[in-house]
């Protein structure tokens, strides 16, 4: 039986999109912070993981992609990906990265340092993306963030892509650390009740 689509069954146009549109203009990539604070604010509000089972559009996208077209292998993850320990290690590794991201917008926006039109991809490869930004009204520092936030969410994509092949659809969500981010939020919040 072919259940009733909602809404939030097409927020993978949202993160199909956002790739593209920070391809063709790095500013964009400013819209991927409600990708960061959306599920933040309904974990602290409603103390659970709404938006990584229903409105997550990266999730949706690796379903999509991996279930429907077949582009998974479907294999369990392997156990230590699922480890606490792997997970936060991940968590505590990609904010350390995300702080190095801010900081290098700080030294821009602070005439410190020139900007750096390059999307790192991995936190290690340099790609060339010069041609999305051209220059605006706003602080170069407007758009070293934009380059840095769009490197970690097309970095978080292509890990996300890696493991939908190698394992299940959305082994991605075993480790992405919003997801344990929210976790702990609502463990937290729940606890005090």
């Amino acid at each position: 039986m072919k259940r009733n689509r909602k809404w939030y069954d097409y927020l993978w146009i949202f993160s199909l999109t956002y790739l593209i549109l920070g391809f063709f203009n790095i500013l964009f990539a400013w819209l991927g912070l409600l990708c960061f604070f959306i599920p933040l604010i309904i974990a602290v509000a409603k103390g659970n993981k709404a938006y990584c089972n229903k409105y997550c559009g990266r999730g949706q996208l690796f379903s999509l992609v991996g279930g429907r077209f077949g582009l998974s292998r479907k294999k369990d993850i392997p156990k230590w990906m699922k480890s606490k320990y792997f997970r936060y290690g991940f968590l505590v590794f990609f904010f350390l990265m995300f702080f190095l991201m801010l900081w290098n917008t700080y030294l821009v926006f602070a005439q410190a340092k020139g900007l750096s039109q390059v999307v790192t991809l991995l936190w290690t490869f340099k790609l060339p993306w010069h041609w999305a930004y051209h220059g605006t009204v706003f602080s170069d520092g407007v758009a070293q963030f934009a380059f840095g936030f769009y490197s970690v969410m097309l970095t978080s994509t292509v890990l996300g892509f890696l493991t939908m092949i190698l394992f299940k659809p959305r082994s991605w969500c075993v480790y992405c650390p919003m997801g344990t981010m929210t976790q702990l939020i609502c463990r937290a919040r729940n606890s005090t009740r």
